[in-house]
C-alpha cells in the first residue's frame, strides 16, 4: 500500500485503504520522525473504525484505550518515553497485542524485538506531502 497525502482531508481515504489492505491484521506499527503525522493518521483510522472518543497521543500514559460506537476497544500506544523493553512488559503489552483488538503503535522501533510477526509496518515520510506506505 502506498498513498501520497497532499492535505489532511485526504487521510480518511488512506485510512480506509490501509484497513482494507489488511483486513485480518490488528497490529499496526507507525514509523516516522517527530511531527510526521503518526497521531493524525491514527486519528483518521480510529474515525473510520467508529471511535467516538477524542484520539490523542498517549505520550505520558503510554497507552490510550478508545471505544468504538460498537463497544469495541482500540489501543493506541506511544513508546517514545520507553527506555528499555522491560517497561513494555510492565504495562502488560502482551495482553494488548494478543487481544485480537486493534493496536496502533507510535515509536515502535523502541520495542522492535517485541512486535508480533504479523505486525504491519507503516512508514510516514515527506515534508510538504506525506507518503504513507507499508
Amino acid at each position: 500500500m502506498k498513498c501520497i497525502i497532499k492535505s489532511e482531508s485526504e487521510l480518511p481515504v488512506a485510512a480506509i485503504e490501509l484497513l482494507n489492505s489488511y483486513p485480518d491484521v490488528r497490529i499496526f506499527a507507525l514509523y516516522g520522525s517527530m511531527g510526521a503525522g503518526k497521531t493524525t493518521f491514527i486519528k483518521a483510522i480510529c474515525q473510520e473504525l467508529g471511535v467516538a472518543d477524542i484520539v490523542q497521543s498517549p505520550t505520558f500514559s503510554i497507552i490510550n484505550e478508545y471505544k468504538t460506537v460498537y463497544g469495541e476497544s482500540i489501543f493506541h500506544f506511544d513508546f517514545y518515553r520507553i527506555k528499555k523493553t522491560d517497561e513494555a512488559f510492565d504495562i502488560g503489552y502482551e495482553d494488548y497485542f494478543y487481544s485480537g483488538r486493534y493496536c496502533f503503535l507510535e515509536w515502535p522501533e523502541l520495542i522492535e524485538s517485541l512486535l508480533p510477526t504479523e505486525t504491519i509496518r507503516v512508514r510516514i515520510s515527506g515534508e510538504t506531502e506525506r507518503v504513507i506506505e507499508t
